[in-house]
């Protein structure tokens, strides 16, 4: 650990941020596994995140930004349901007990807050605590994280900005990640459009720190969101070595590496990178992350006419677990589409049927509030298009489509679904329908000019108009 140069307790009150622990030992793990979270890698020098989190606990079991940390990142990998996991509902409990025994900073129970609230579904909440920390205490880098993940599900990109930007000037280059939290500014930049001014502070947050996977990850955004597909390529491979072994990130940087070939129609190499990359991490990892792009990638193969063949069968063995977890739309759409793709008819329909019911019940859990008019709809589209009833999707889809912000994720993400409704639009019958394909592809492509993917989606569309 030395390497790193981790705090401790007095590290940490120097910089403004006191803790409720006398353990020096503590607080060097808590720093350890915040550098982890941000830099999205397990360093097994150090024994990774979990080591390290097992270790704060040994070195002091009443530790409550321990407790904190732990339990935030639980909540933020969206892997486990406080609802239906005993063992988390067990660890939230000892550190809200815990916080009550003892005599905390404002900071660290405005933290003991958050995770309480998010814990309840209320991310909006929990994200304006978390600012309210910042607000006084603009290097907790613990709170500026959380609410940047937050914002993320909530489809709330100005926020995500503009959170990193009220903070960005006390982040001096002296100051412990700040190159890291440059590359979350460059994200939070792309996802407000803002192309150019992201891939300059991307591209500064490398010359800092050539390995920063997500700042790589930022820039392959720009790429595609500009479909400079060539350059996207050329980048990734450029850079591989750099971020294959950020653990947390790689599948999800080989996961836009693939979606450049699909843009190509380069389906062969696509599938060489799933098979070689993107589905190993998901079976050995089984991250939310993971799992949604290896779903959101097969599906969007299947929509080009490419045979997947039993691949939707091994990934539909990871996704079943989670059918009732139903913590973020946007994770229900894709184990959706895993049951989908395997024919699995007990999933998908136990899955619609909880969130039917989940959708009725009241309380302050954000996503239960977009069950009905967003999450319910939008699973019932996926159904129908495999059903191959496009009317019906075009019915259920086109209404919503600019709510579907809310569902969360990147507009890199959210894409397929405008990629689904157009696929509708162009196998539907409806000679009115065809046109509104005709129109969607004008709108991308002004959006994405000189996108492969639009040009060869633009001539299938020509060529049933013509033949109609």
């Amino acid at each position: 650990m030395a390497q790193l140069c981790l705090r401790d307790c007095k590290a940490w009150q120097d910089a403004g941020m006191t803790f409720s622990t006398t353990s020096n030992e503590a607080c060097k793990l808590f720093d350890a596994t915040i550098h982890q979270y941000v830099t999205w890698t397990n360093d097994a020098t150090i024994g990774g995140i979990e080591g390290c989190l097992s270790k704060i606990k040994a070195a002091d079991p009443n530790f409550v930004m321990g407790r904190v940390l732990s339990n935030g990142l639980e909540l933020i990998g969206t892997g486990r349901s406080p609802v239906l996991d005993k063992e988390l509902q067990k660890d939230l409990k000892t550190m809200s007990d815990q916080a009550k025994a003892q005599s905390l900073t404002e900071r660290e129970q405005l933290h003991v807050s958050a995770i309480e609230t998010f814990a309840k579904g209320n991310l909006v909440k929990a994200a304006t605590l978390w600012e309210e920390i910042l607000q006084n205490h603009p290097l907790d880098l613990l709170a500026l994280k959380f609410a940047h993940d937050a914002y993320f599900y909530l489809g709330q990109q100005t926020q995500m900005r503009d959170s990193v930007a009220r903070v960005l000037p006390y982040w001096t280059p002296k100051t412990p990640l700040s190159s890291y939290v440059r590359g979350m500014y460059s994200f939070g930049l792309l996802e407000t459009h803002f192309y150019d001014q992201a891939f300059k502070v991307a591209s500064e947050a490398l010359a800092v720190q050539p390995k920063d996977a997500w700042s790589v990850h930022s820039i392959a955004h720009v790429h595609e969101m500009k479909a400079e597909i060539k350059e996207g390529l050329a980048f990734l491979q450029k850079t591989e070595k750099n971020w294959n072994d950020s653990d947390m990130l790689a599948c999800h940087n080989y996961w836009h590496w693939a979606l450049y070939f699909i843009e190509k129609g380069e389906y062969e190499a696509a599938l060489t990178l799933f098979d070689n990359h993107i589905a190993p991490c998901c079976i050995s990892s089984g991250s939310m992350l993971d799992i949604v792009d290896n779903s959101s990638l097969l599906y969007r193969l299947q929509m080009e006419g490419v045979d997947v063949q039993d691949r939707w069968n091994k990934l539909v063995q990871i996704t079943k677990k989670h059918t009732d977890d139903h913590l973020l739309v946007f994770n229900d759409l894709h184990f959706l589409m895993s049951s989908l793709g395997s024919k699995d008819v007990e999933m998908t329909n136990q899955l619609l049927k909880s969130l039917k019911e989940l959708s009725k019940l009241p309380g302050e859990n954000n996503q239960r509030s977009l069950f009905g008019h967003l999450g319910l709809p939008l699973c019932q589209a996926l159904v129908e298009f495999d059903k191959g009833s496009y009317d019906k999707v075009i019915e259920l889809m086109y209404p919503i489509r600019y709510q579907i912000v809310d569902i969360g994720g990147s507009d890199a993400q959210r894409d397929l679904f405008s990629q689904v409704l157009i696929h509708a639009a162009m196998k539907s019958g409806s000679k009115s329908h065809q046109n509104l394909a005709r129109c969607l592809l004008i709108e991308r492509d002004a959006m994405r000019p000189n996108s492969p993917m639009t040009e060869r989606l633009m001539r299938k569309a020509a060529a049933v108009h013509n033949m109609a």
